[in-house]
């Protein structure tokens, strides 16, 4: 019998997916960061996201709970500075044994309060329920101009690849507290001819290949290039997962003026080219990322 680990996560959401209804208000849906509708308000466009956080696949037992609320919020807002957008509204579900301490589960929701305030987002409801294990289910809703947020799926060939920050080494603590790049994301929307961008989740040897998939495409990446945390070595920010930093398919039109525009307004965040979007489709890469199934 074919199981899970046999099929992986990402053919598994295809399956899942397949011959969904056709609704003509869905914008964009299962594939991209965010699932993008339009608003009954005219000229803005509905986004809505939901993630969850598994203790022992993201975090541990001995992780501080309030830690463990900041990133179900975080993982979330990190989806909508994927696609340019401004995060609004969320709903928590938490999952818990019956025996977890009250004082663990009213600390991690002091996490999760205190991330959402940080990005003015209003935590309006929610749902529990027992369970096995610590389970955190964020959903969330935002909005966009209408035409104004950014897919992953429309990068073009010839388009430079660019990434925020710096790759590797998220297990050493940075999974927890990473910053969702929001205020960044929105510069980049308004200064950079960005065609495509999305957030590395899952590691970029996971992401990339996805964005370039999405649009029919293949890449070439200058491994050298990559840019490491310290103590990191190349294969690591090529393949470990839980970045967090956005992943950007650009015009090579873009003008060096802008780039030194963004060393200005970011100067302690690196905006680095790491390769270019190909027709050809890519045949060769090194394994890594992260695959929940895999």
């Amino acid at each position: 019998m074919k199981t899970l680990a046999d099929t992986g996560e990402d053919a598994l959401i295809r399956r899942l997916v397949k011959n969904l209804p056709h609704d003509p208000d869905v914008l964009a849906g299962p594939g991209d960061d965010c699932a993008v509708v339009r608003a009954p308000e005219r000229g803005r466009h509905l986004l809505l996201k939901t993630d969850t956080v598994v203790e022992g696949v993201h975090f541990t037992p001995e992780t501080k709970p309030g830690l463990i609320g900041r990133k179900a919020l975080a993982r979330v807002v990190s989806d909508f500075a994927a696609m340019a957008a401004v995060p609004r509204h969320a709903l928590v579900t938490l999952i818990a044994p019956s025996g977890t301490p009250l004082r663990r589960v009213e600390q991690l929701y002091l996490g999760l309060r205190a991330e959402a305030a940080r990005h003015a987002v209003s935590i309006v409801g929610g749902e529990t329920s027992r369970g096995p294990a610590l389970i955190v289910t964020v959903s969330m809703t935002g909005e966009a101009p209408a035409g104004r947020w950014i897919p992953r799926n429309a990068a073009r060939a010839g388009d430079l690849l660019l990434v925020t920050g710096r790759l590797g080494g998220s297990i050493r603590g940075r999974h927890l507290r990473f910053e969702p790049r929001l205020a960044e994301a929105r510069w980049l929307a308004r200064h950079l001819p960005v065609h495509a961008m999305m957030d590395l989740s899952d590691g970029l040897a996971k992401d990339l290949p996805r964005m370039a998939a999405a649009a029919g495409l293949g890449f070439e990446v200058e491994m050298q290039s990559l840019p490491r945390a310290r103590g990191v070595t190349t294969e690591q920010a090529w393949g470990d997962g839980e970045d967090y930093e956005l992943l950007l398919a650009v015009s090579p039109r873009v003008k060096p003026a802008a780039l030194a525009a963004w060393r200005g307004a970011f100067p302690r965040l690196p905006l680095t080219r790491i390769g270019t979007l190909t027709r050809k489709p890519s045949t060769s890469l090194a394994p890594g990322g992260w695959d929940h199934f895999g």
